[in-house]
């Protein structure tokens, strides 16, 4: 394979909202590189990008995706990242590799809010981020509205470097304002240069001073010859862009159709000529171990490696994505994990497109690839020298803001199911699955409904296992009000020793958070001090469901002060039995209470909406406690109880058009108001009887 310097190597994260066009333009470039010789489609299921059973099925992007190119002597990689906000974790991963984030957006619609989402993450990041303006061919689209948006919405330091030939059904191609040229496009995707159209020639012309504006702007030096001179070179205005789309003081914005190949060849030689390579930073942060450490990104320096995502492929296994940061990766070097602290050899060595995998000797410093059935290492993992030693942050995913209960269709699945989405769990991190013992429910946590649901057809097609996703039950608890003395007495006497057990409880209220004190208060021997461990372990495992409905007490202290015992009959299990019979009772006459859990919910809504939001809020039992503003956002923090925020994200997506995010985490638990009680009491009970029939 051909090897690249690191200054010939572009990594470009396509990201934006689904529908914006990413796939395609992929498609696109790699047609117009001639990787492939038809221009796939998204709706005819043949695209390189979305290669997956069920992104075909779909339609829709679901995995991230690589492919790679030679571009006039240049090597791009290029990362298609899906836009619906239920995988949004693949665009976490996919922009920890990539130089630069190309935002998509569909020329027809505008942004969205897929557009929100991934200019904020990329912001987040500090990485040089550019647009493409797709779809200019289709009815109703506006170049230069929506480029006013951007500029408005994300940043003022928008700046066009083509713009549309005509819009919509008048589309013909883009002006490059650097050459000054109209630029038309055959068949192929090969530009046919010509000059400005006398009707676009004065808007050229102004597009064209503000990039040179710009462009001097991101250069003290060349601002001065520019307040000088009152222009600078073609060269200079090069340089300026250069620096300046490294520096992140300027987005470029371009204009195209993918499915008509314009403007994409334009959009690739700008690409080379103008992002940042792979080592634009100079130098990349880490740790060994508790200290701070840099890693200059260069091939000369020891190997350090980042595992940006995993993926697992029929006839293969495992595939780890991974950027050399550093050094040079190649077959069969032995490398350290530092996230596991575990070796790894380096087997086969692949670079993708789409499915398709060549073989590679090596992966220097800047290029991406994929390593094939490593031990341990999973996403997020560093790999390094052990003489060098040096670990990446770990990527930061998504909390999952949708949770739902699992049930087997099939009796003795459960194994099945735990290791099925264990494995899926291994390609996407944003799964959670955990086996809550307090409601005895499996649940399943992604990122929305679309999400669970491709992970339930995945378990089916992949393992062979089918579920069905229920509304999960509410772990309610239950406190008291009174403080009671109970007696607890368990006698049993059958043919031979009996079953003796005696004892005295005083049950009382605990501040909230307290949870459970057990108090040995017994004096003169009432009962041997052998059987109180006993006593104790009745009243805990009596607590689990000595609540209204059944629920698990919280909060209270229980002191034993008195009791009596039979030097024969008496042992631990009558002592327990005793201690859980008068626990139940104490609870009955301790006037008990219902406990809900709440929530604190983060929202994050355009300014338009917070009214809508703030209300359905309101609506939930909710309170708000909290409100700021992030530029044309508001974000909104409330208490919640978690019974009302079942389906939460799809009603606030509703609510918002979309372009509303949230998250949630547990905070505590509040009494349920009298008024829902009882109610809640009569479902709770009439669910558990329902259980019943169907055992």
């Amino acid at each position: 394979m051909k090897e690249y310097a690191i200054d010939k190597i572009r990594n470009i994260g396509f990201v934006g909202h689904g529908g914006s066009g990413k796939t395609s333009l992929v498609e696109a470039a790699l047609f117009a590189a001639k990787v492939t010789t038809r221009l796939g489609n998204v709706d005819s299921g043949n695209t390189v990008s979305d290669y997956a059973e069920d992104e075909i099925n779909r339609k829709i992007s679901i995995g991230l995706t690589l492919s790679n190119f030679d571009w006039k002597g240049f090597k791009i990689n290029l990362i298609d990242m899906p836009g619906y906000t239920d995988f949004f974790g693949e665009v976490v991963c996919g922009l920890r590799a990539a130089d630069i984030g190309a935002i998509v957006i569909n020329g027809v619609t505008g942004p969205e809010v897929g557009t929100d989402m991934v200019w904020r993450l990329a912001s987040k990041n500090d990485l040089p981020r550019a647009f493409f303006i797709n779809r200019l061919d289709k009815e109703h689209a506006d170049y230069a509205k929506w480029v006013a948006v951007i500029q408005e919405n994300y940043s003022t330091h928008a700046v066009p470097l083509t713009i549309s030939w005509g819009d919509g059904l008048t589309f013909k191609g883009v002006i490059d304002l650097l050459k000054m040229k109209a630029v038309s496009f055959e068949k192929d995707g090969s530009p046919k240069l010509q000059d400005i159209p006398t009707d676009m020639k004065d808007i050229a012309q102004n597009w064209h001073d503000k990039m040179v504006e710009a462009a001097a702007e991101a250069d003290e030096n060349l601002l001065e010859k520019f307040f000088d001179q009152g222009t600078i070179s073609e060269d200079e205005i090069k340089q300026g862009l250069i620096k300046g789309i490294a520096g992140r003081a300027i987005f470029p914005v371009f204009a195209g159709s993918a499915t008509t190949l314009a403007g994409v060849t334009t959009f690739l030689d700008y690409a080379t000529l103008l992002f940042p390579a792979p080592d634009y930073l100079g130098e990349i942060k880490g740790k060994d171990g508790d200290k701070e450490v840099t890693r200059r990104i260069s091939v000369e320096a020891p190997i350090s490696a980042l595992v940006f995502k995993t993926v697992s492929e029929p006839h293969v296994g495992e595939l780890s994505f991974f950027k050399t940061f550093s050094g040079s990766i190649k077959v069969g070097d032995d490398l350290y994990n530092m996230t596991s602290n575990s070796n790894e050899r380096i087997g086969q060595i692949f670079v993708l497109n789409g499915k398709d995998r060549q073989e590679a000797g090596k992966i220097a410093a800047g290029d991406i690839g994929a390593l094939v059935k490593l031990r341990t290492t999973k996403t997020g993992d560093t790999l390094a020298e052990k003489s060098a030693m040096i670990q990446y942050p770990p990527i930061d995913f998504p909390h999952p803001v949708i949770s739902m209960a699992l049930k087997a269709k099939a009796k003795g699945d459960e194994e099945k199911i735990a290791n099925g989405l264990s494995k899926l769990r291994d390609e996407d991190p944003t799964i959670q699955m955990v086996i809550d013992p307090e409601i005895k429910q499996t649940l399943l946590s992604g990122q929305g409904e679309l999400h669970l649901d491709v992970v339930i057809d995945r378990l089916k097609r992949k393992f062979g296992v089918e579920v069905e996703l229920i509304k999960p039950k509410i772990p309610y608890r239950s406190t008291i009000r009174k403080k009671v003395e109970v007696q607890g007495k368990f006698k049993r006497q059958t043919g031979g020793r009996g079953q003796y057990g005696d004892c005295w409880l005083r049950v009382e209220p605990l501040p909230k958070g307290k949870d459970f004190e057990f108090v040995d208060a017994i004096v003169g021997g009432a009962i041997p001090g052998k059987f109180l461990p006993s006593v104790e372990k009745g009243v805990l495992e009596a607590r689990e469901e000595a609540g209204p409905a059944g629920t698990k007490v919280v909060d209270f202290r229980v002191t034993c002060f008195d009791g009596s015992y039979h030097t024969v009959d008496s042992s631990d299990m009558a002592f327990k039995i005793a201690a859980s019979m008068g626990f139940k009772d104490a609870v009955a006459k301790a006037d008990p209470y219902l406990l809900e859990p709440i929530n604190i919910i983060d929202v994050l809504v355009p300014d338009e909406f917070m009214g809508d939001v703030m209300g359905d809020i309101s609506s939930r039992r909710g309170k708000i406690i909290g409100m700021e503003g992030e530029g044309k956002m508001k974000r909104i923090k409330a208490q919640v109880p978690l019974a009302e925020l079942y389906k939460y994200s799809t009603s606030l997506r509703s609510l918002t058009q979309g372009r509303g995010t949230h998250t949630s985490e547990f905070s505590h638990y509040e009494e349920v108001p009298r008024e829902i009680s009882a109610r809640v009491i009569e479902e709770i009970e009439k669910a558990k009887a329902e259980e019943e029939k169907e055992k």
